[in-house]
């Protein structure tokens, strides 16, 4: 019998582990895979493409990473309750950790813009749903009163305990490769997965465990309805297809730009629709199915490298950032219905085109 994995807390104590300190709560997180991804990197015209794939992650995003700390915290301080405001992705999270510490978790909505799959992971947790006839940004305000207020310990990413979780999916990048990539692409919504990364990079480099020459440059995009910091301004209305990043106003907006210019990086837009076709080609060609917030950060790789932006021999890594079960509307509304066919065998073999 092999012995169980270490929880990710315990993996990178030395990182991240105040003196004497525990993390009892953990549901399994991180260890997500990174896939080369050859056949779309082909297509893409790179040949050190690969895909960090968060959807696999117990709630399917990159949120558990972050939250596995902020409610172990929450919990080490005398909490009585968790709040965050969500497009979905933080309120499943948020829910499922709270669950594990026998908090009560409340959760403050923007109407009508939070994809289903999510919104039902966060009621079947038992977490506390608001919505407000409002965006995000507004939700977020509210929160962060509440907050300050002292009624329970805010766990969305102006948390500092949320990005010191997250950084861990830089140190897992550098340990599958043996080494930093030369671009990390993802999206950028509230922006803290972009500042999250780089402060892992600069962790893994400050600690030896890579070298600090060959930091990656970071690639940030934003949907072309829902993209502020590159119009430099926030958006009253941010619309996008990809919910998860429909935010007009990032809180973590300026560490977003400070990863970015650091890094020598940069942060663009991209249309619903490259991202719905990066989306398609992503699993269609490589067999992983993501949201379509998560797939923004191919589409912007796929444009950089059209343009000659990116070097085919670049080791790129792009983080798709939770699981296509998540907000499965895009998809279902795009394929139509089935037409039922007799069945017979000559008729399916027809359909099989065999």
């Amino acid at each position: 019998m092999t012995d169980a994995p270490r929880p990710l807390l315990e993996r990178y104590r030395a990182l991240l582990a105040r003196d004497g300190e525990s993390f009892p709560i953990t549901l399994g997180e991180g260890m997500t895979p990174l896939v080369h991804a050859r056949r779309l990197g082909d297509e893409l015209g790179l040949d050190q493409l690969h895909l960090k794939f968060e959807g696999t992650n117990p709630t399917g995003s990159f949120k558990d990473r972050g939250m596995v700390l902020a409610v172990n915290r929450a919990v080490a301080a005398g909490a009585r309750a968790v709040v965050c405001a969500s497009t979905g992705n933080t309120s499943a999270s948020a829910a499922a950790y709270a669950a594990a510490a026998g908090l009560p978790c409340h959760v403050i909505l923007p109407v009508g813009k939070v994809a289903r799959g999510k919104l039902a992971q966060a009621l079947a947790a038992g977490a506390r749903l608001i919505m407000i006839d409002g965006n995000f940004d507004e939700a977020l305000t509210a929160v962060r009163r509440l907050g300050e207020e002292g009624l329970a310990v805010v766990v969305n990413s102006v948390n500092p305990d949320r990005l010191d979780g997250q950084q861990t999916g830089a140190f897992e990048v550098v340990d599958a490769l043996g080494r930093a990539p030369d671009a990390l692409a993802l999206p950028v919504g509230n922006a803290g997965n972009i500042s999250a990364y780089w402060r892992g990079f600069t962790t893994y480099a400050d600690a030896g465990r890579m070298s600090a020459d060959a930091m990656p440059r970071m690639l940030g995009f934003q949907a072309e309805g829902a993209a502020p910091i590159v119009r430099g301004e926030p958006i009253e209305k941010p619309e996008t297809v990809a919910t998860a990043i429909r935010i007009g106003n990032p809180a973590s907006w300026e560490l977003a730009v400070e990863a970015r210019d650091r890094s020598g990086g940069v942060i663009e837009a991209v249309s619903d629709d490259e991202i719905l076709d990066a989306q398609r080609m992503i699993v269609r060609l490589e067999g992983v199915f993501c949201e379509p917030a998560s797939a923004a950060g191919v589409a912007g790789v796929r444009r950089l490298a059209a343009e000659g932006r990116l070097d085919r021999d670049t080791v790129v890594v792009c983080v798709l950032t939770g699981h296509g079960l998540k907000d499965p509307d895009a998809v279902q509304a795009e394929e139509g219905s089935l037409t039922p066919i007799a069945p017979e065998l000559d008729a399916i073999r027809r359909e099989m085109d065999l």
